[in-house]
C-alpha cells in the first residue's frame, strides 16, 4: 500500500514513466506488426502492378492434321483438369494460319476463335458472331481492304514454305468462303483477357488484328494446323495475399503432373516470377525494419533507465530515511524500486495493445485496403522488451540501493563517482564487433551485424555527451568571468547536475535515431527516383509497333516539329541505343552526351521530291546490276533498277515509299551470272558526296560519281555506297567497355569512335553505348526494321501526344516510363518498409520528449531551492530568469545538433549496407547520401517538440520563483 501511495503522490512522474515503458513495449510490438502489414502490402502492390503474363496461366497444344500429333478433341477437358486453380476464370481459344485475305503471302491471317470475344470487343459496324462461317474483321483491316459487313471472304489453311529462299505461306487445305458479320475494335488491346497471344501486334506494317470467328467454323474448315490454348485469368481475389502460399503449392503440383497427363501440353505462366518478386520484397522489408527497431527499443530502455535514475536521485532523502531506520534489505529494495516497477509494468501491459493499435492506425492510412492482419506473433518480443525495461529500471537505482546514508544525503556526486564508464566500454566493444562483422560480411544484415547501426548510434551519442558538456562548462565559466551571470548559471546547471550528461546523451541518441531514419528515407527516395529515371530514360516511354528507323524519326518529328517534348529512340545490336540526338537535352533524363559529341556534322542525303525515282547512269558493262536504298515516313525499300545497259541510260522506278517523296540512303552495285564482273559505273544524278565499300573504288568527276566495281555474283559480292556526310567511324558515347565495332546493323561491322564516356546509359545500364539515330539509319543495311522502336516523352508532353503520334502512323503498344516505374518501386518492399522508419523517428522523438518532461518535473524542485537561495543572497530577478529559462532550450538545441551529426556519422558507417533498392539492387549509380536541405527540415521537426517542452518547463520554473 505504501508503494501505491508513493505512485499516487508522484502520479505525474509515474504516468510519464509508464508512457515511456508503453513506448518501449509498443516499439517492440510495432516492428513485427508493421512487418506483417508490410508483407501484405508488398504482395498487394506487386499484384496490382503485375504484367498480364504474371496474372495468367496458359496451357498450349498444337493439333497437326497431317501427322496426327496433338491431344485431339480432349484438349479442353484435359487442359481444364490440369489447371483447375481456384479463383481463376478460364477461356478456350483456337487459331490457325490462313491465306487469301491479304495480297501478300509473307504473313498469314490469323483465324481465331476466342471464347466470349464479343464481350471484349466493340462492334463498330454490323453485328457480332452467331453461327458457322461468321467472322469479325478488325477496323483497320476492313478499312485497308475496303470490306464491310455482309462481304464474303475466302480463307484457306496455310503452312510455311521456305523452298524459294524467301519465307512465305502457301495454302494447304480447301478454301472456305466466310461472311463478314461485323467490324470490331478491341475495347482494350492490353486487357488481361487477351492473354499472352499477341493478337494485336503489328507485323511488317499490316494491322495486327486477328479475324475472329465462332467455335463451329474451325472444325468445318480443312485445317492443317490448329494452335489451341486455355488461358486461366486470375479473377479479383484469386491472388489475394492470404492465398499466395496455396497458389505456389498448386503451381508445383502443375509442374509435377503436366508430363504425366500429356507430353504435348505446354504450361506457360509468369506467376512464379511474380511470387519471387513478392518474396524478394518481403525479404528486403524483413532486413530493413529490424535495423531501426533495435535502436528504438534500446533507446526506450535507455530513457527508462535515465528517468528512473533521475527520479531516484530526487528521492534520495526518502531512501536515506528508510536506510536510517534500519529497514531490512528486501523492504528497502521494494520501497526503492516498487514505485518505478509498478509504473513500468503498467506501461508495458498497455504497450502490448498500444503497439498493435498504433500499427493498425498507421496501416489504415499507409496501406488502405490491405489490413494489418493482426497476429499474436507481433507480441513475441513484448516480454523481452518488458523484461529489459524492468531491468533498466532496477539498474538505474542500484546506487540508491547500495549507498550508505551519507551518500544518499549528498546533493552532488562524491569524488571519483562515475570515473569508470563500464556501460560505455561494453557498448563500444559491441559496436566494434558488430561493425566488423558488417564489413567483413559485405553488408550482410545477419547475426551481430544487424545490431551495428544501433550500437554505433548509441555509442557515438554517449561519447558525444562526454565531449560536448565539458565544452559547455568551459563556455559557462568564461561567461562567469566576464560577469554574464544568466548564461553562466544556465551552463553550470547543465554541467554540474548529476544526470545532465545522461539526459544529453539520451536526447542526442533519440535525435540520432530519428536523424538516421531521415537519412535512410531521403536516400531511398532519391534512389527510387534515380532508378526510375535511369531505368526508363524519360518521364514517359511509348513502345510502338514495328517500323523502320526512318519512319519512326520522321513521324516523331512531324508530331513534334518544335522538338520540345518527343524523341525517337531504338535499340542497336550489342546493347546500344540510337536516339534523335537533336532532342536529347529537351526530352531525356541524363546522363547523356552533348549533341556535338555524337553528331559532329549534319547529314544532307539526296532527296527525291517525286513519286518517281529517276537515275542517270553510264556503264561500260552489261553485267552489272544497280539497286537504290530509299526511305521515307512510309517505310524503307530496296529499289532494284535492274541490269545496266552500256552507255548513258535513265532508269525510272515508282517505289511505294516515294509516293510523297523520299531520300536515297544507299546504292548497291552487284553483278549477274556466276563469273567475276569488273566495270565502271558513272552515276550522274546523285551528287558527289558518297563513300564506297572495299569492293569498289570511288572517284569524283565533273560528269558524276565514278565507281569501279570488282564483284563476284557467285558469292553475292556487291559494292555499297553510303552518304559521305555520315562520320566514319561512327561516333558513340559509351558506358563500361567501349565496343570495337557494331555488328548486325549492316552487312559488315561498323567501326566506332568513342567520343564520350558515361557512368550509365539510361534504360540499358552500365554496359551500353549511344549513337545518333540518323547516322545509324544511314549506315544500316537494306530495309531492316528498328529494334524495339520507342518514343520518349518529357513531362511537358501534351495530353493528346499518343493521338498525335497515331496520326503520323505510329501505333502505341505499351505505355510506361519513369512515372510508372516509380509507382512500382513505391509499392515494393524497401519503400514500404521505410514507413516504419518514419514511425521510428516519431517514437524516438516522443521518447526524448517524455524523458525531458520527466527530468524537468523531477529537477524543478531542487533548482527552485538553489535559485531561491541565490535570490536571498542578492541575485537579480532578470539574471535568475535567464538561468531558469535558457537552461533546457540550450541543452536540447545542442543535443539535437549533436544527434543529427551522430545520425549522419552512423549513416556513413553503416547505411551503405541497407538494402534500400532491394536485396538484389540494379546495377545503376544510385545516390548514397541524403540531401542537406532535407536534413535541415528534418532536424527542425525533431527540435520543435523538444523546444516546446523545454520552454514550458522553464516558464513553469520561473512562475515557481
Amino acid at each position: 500500500m505504501l508503494v501505491l501511495a508513493m505512485v499516487w503522490h508522484r502520479r505525474g512522474q509515474s504516468v510519464t514513466l509508464a508512457l515511456l515503458a508503453l513506448l518501449a513495449v509498443a516499439s517492440a510490438v510495432a516492428a513485427p506488426a508493421y512487418l506483417i502489414a508490410a508483407d501484405r502490402a508488398v504482395a498487394a502492390g506487386q499484384i496490382a502492378t503485375a504484367a498480364t503474363g504474371e496474372l495468367s496461366l496458359t496451357v498450349r497444344a498444337v493439333q497437326d492434321a497431317m501427322t496426327g500429333d496433338g491431344p485431339g478433341d480432349d484438349f479442353a477437358d484435359l487442359g481444364g483438369t490440369l489447371i483447375a486453380l481456384p479463383g481463376f476464370t478460364y477461356y478456350y481459344s483456337a487459331e490457325t494460319p490462313t491465306v487469301g485475305l491479304e495480297k501478300t503471302d509473307r504473313d498469314p491471317t490469323r483465324l481465331v476463335f476466342r471464347q466470349d470475344a464479343c464481350s471484349h470487343v466493340r462492334i463498330v459496324a454490323g453485328r457480332c458472331l452467331f453461327g458457322e462461317g461468321d467472322v469479325l474483321l478488325g477496323e483497320r483491316t476492313a478499312d485497308r481492304l475496303g470490306l464491310a459487313p455482309g462481304a464474303a471472304i475466302t480463307l484457306a489453311s496455310a503452312v510455311p514454305d521456305n523452298s524459294g529462299g524467301v519465307p512465305r505461306f502457301v495454302p494447304a487445305g480447301e478454301p472456305k468462303t466466310l461472311t463478314v458479320a461485323g467490324i470490331y475494335t478491341p475495347r482494350s488491346p492490353g486487357e488481361t483477357y487477351w492473354g499472352r497471344h499477341g493478337y494485336f501486334v503489328t507485323s511488317l506494317g499490316f494491322a495486327g488484328e486477328p479475324v475472329l470467328t465462332t467455335s463451329m467454323t474451325l472444325p468445318a474448315m480443312d485445317v492443317v494446323r490448329t494452335e489451341m490454348a486455355i488461358d486461366g485469368i486470375a479473377a479479383p481475389g484469386a491472388l489475394d495475399v492470404d492465398r499466395l502460399d496455396r497458389l505456389r503449392a498448386e503451381l508445383r503440383r502443375l509442374d509435377a503432373s503436366a508430363a504425366e497427363l500429356d507430353q504435348t501440353l505446354q504450361i506457360d505462366t509468369d506467376i512464379p516470377r511474380l511470387l519471387d518478386r513478392i518474396d524478394e520484397g518481403r525479404a528486403g522489408a524483413a532486413l530493413l525494419v529490424p535495423v531501426l527497431a533495435v535502436p528504438l527499443v534500446l533507446l526506450a530502455c535507455f530513457s527508462i533507465h535515465l528517468t528512473v535514475g533521475y527520479g531516484a536521485e530526487g528521492r534520495q532523502s526518502e531512501l536515506a530515511v528508510v536506510a536510517l531506520r534500519g529497514a531490512r534489505w528486501w523492504s528497502r529494495w521494494w520501497l526503492a524500486t516498487g514505485e518505478s516497477l509498478v509504473a513500468v509494468l503498467a506501461g508495458a501491459l498497455a504497450g502490448c495493445l498500444a503497439g498493435q493499435l498504433l500499427i493498425t492506425a498507421v496501416v489504415a492510412f499507409r496501406f488502405p485496403g490491405v489490413g494489418p492482419a493482426a497476429d499474436w506473433s507481433s507480441l513475441r518480443y513484448a516480454p523481452i522488451a518488458t523484461l529489459i525495461a524492468l531491468l533498466a529500471a532496477v539498474a538505474a537505482q542500484r546506487r540508491q540501493l547500495t549507498r550508505p546514508v551519507a551518500g544518499l544525503l549528498r546533493r552532488i556526486p562524491g569524488p571519483g563517482a562515475g570515473r569508470v564508464p563500464y556501460a560505455e566500454a561494453v557498448l563500444l566493444v559491441l559496436a566494434v564487433v558488430a561493425g566488423a562483422q558488417l564489413v567483413l560480411s559485405g553488408g550482410s544484415l545477419t547475426g551481430v551485424g544487424l545490431f551495428a547501426p544501433a550500437f554505433t548510434l548509441l555509442i557515438l551519442a554517449l561519447l558525444a555527451s562526454r565531449t560536448v558538456l565539458p565544452v559547455i562548462g568551459r563556455i559557462a565559466a568564461g561567461a562567469l568571468r566576464r560577469g554574464r551571470l544568466g548564461p553562466a548559471l544556465a551552463g553550470l546547471q547543465l554541467t554540474r547536475r548529476p544526470g545532465a550528461s545522461r539526459l544529453f546523451a539520451l536526447l542526442a541518441a533519440a535525435a540520432a535515431v530519428a536523424g538516421y531514419a531521415g537519412c535512410a528515407v531521403d536516400t531511398a527516395v532519391q534512389g527510387r527516383d534515380a532508378q526510375a529515371r535511369l531505368s526508363a530514360g524519360a518521364e514517359r516511354v511509348l513502345t510502338v509497333q514495328p517500323v523502320s528507323g526512318r519512319q519512326l524519326l520522321d513521324a516523331v518529328r512531324a508530331a513534334d516539329p518544335a522538338g520540345t517534348w518527343a524523341m525517337a529512340v531504338t535499340q542497336l545490336p550489342g546493347g546500344g541505343l540510337a536516339v534523335d540526338s537533336t532532342r536529347l537535352a529537351a526530352v531525356a533524363y541524363g546522363p547523356f552526351p552533348t549533341l556535338d559529341q555524337i553528331r559532329p556534322s549534319v547529314v544532307e542525303p539526296v532527296t527525291v521530291t517525286g513519286p518517281e525515282l529517276a537515275i542517270d547512269v553510264t556503264s561500260d558493262s552489261d553485267r552489272l546490276r544497280l539497286s537504290v536504298l530509299v526511305s521515307s515516313s512510309a517505310g524503307e525499300a530496296s529499289v532494284d533498277v535492274g541490269e545496266l545497259r552500256r552507255g548513258w541510260q535513265t532508269y525510272r522506278q515508282r517505289p511505294e515509299v516515294c509516293r510523297a517523296g523520299c531520300r536515297i540512303t544507299g546504292v548497291e552495285i552487284g553483278g549477274s551470272g556466276r563469273a567475276r564482273v569488273t566495270g565502271r559505273v558513272i552515276i550522274h544524278s546523285l551528287g558527289d558526296r558518297w563513300l564506297a565499300s572495299e569492293r569498289g573504288t570511288l572517284s569524283a568527276a565533273p560528269e558524276g560519281v565514278t565507281v569501279r566495281a570488282d564483284v563476284n555474283p557467285a558469292y553475292a559480292e556487291v559494292v555499297r555506297l553510303r552518304p559521305a556526310g555520315v562520320p566514319d567511324p561512327l561516333p558513340i558515347a559509351y558506358a563500361g567497355e567501349v565496343p570495337v565495332a557494331i555488328t548486325g546493323l549492316a552487312e559488315q561491322p561498323i567501326p566506332v569512335a568513342a567520343v564520350a564516356t558515361l557512368p550509365v546509359v539510361p534504360s540499358l545500364g552500365r554496359h551500353a553505348y549511344v549513337a545518333d539515330l540518323s547516322y545509324a539509319g544511314l549506315l544500316a543495311a537494306g530495309t531492316k526494321r528498328a529494334q524495339q522502336p520507342q518514343v520518349w516523352l518529357n513531362a511537358a508532353a501534351p495530353a493528346d501526344a499518343q493521338a498525335r503520334l497515331a496520326a503520323h502512323g505510329l501505333t502505341v503498344v505499351d505505355d510506361t516510363g519513369a512515372s510508372a516505374i516509380r509507382d512500382r518501386l513505391d509499392r515494393q518492399g524497401p519503400a514500404l518498409s521505410l514507413g516504419f522508419y518514419l514511425l521510428a523517428a516519431v517514437l524516438a522523438t516522443l521518447l526524448g520528449t517524455g524523458a525531458l518532461v520527466l527530468t524537468v518535473a523531477v529537477d524543478r524542485g531542487r533548482r527552485a531551492e538553489d535559485l531561491v537561495a541565490m535570490r536571498v543572497q542578492g541575485l537579480r530577478r532578470g539574471v535568475a530568469g535567464q538561468a531558469t529559462f535558457w537552461t533546457y532550450p540550450v541543452l536540447v538545441s545542442a543535443a539535437v545538433l549533436v544527434g543529427m551529426l551522430v545520425g549522419l556519422a552512423g549513416w556513413w558507417a553503416t547505411g551503405w549496407a541497407l538494402p534500400l533498392a532491394g536485396v538484389h539492387p540494379p546495377d545503376l549509380p544510385l545516390p548514397g547520401r541524403p540531401r542537406a536541405g532535407v536534413l535541415l527540415w528534418w532536424g527542425g521537426g525533431i527540435l520543435a517538440p523538444y523546444l516546446l517542452a523545454a520552454v514550458l518547463g522553464g516558464r513553469d520554473l520561473q512562475r515557481r520563483l
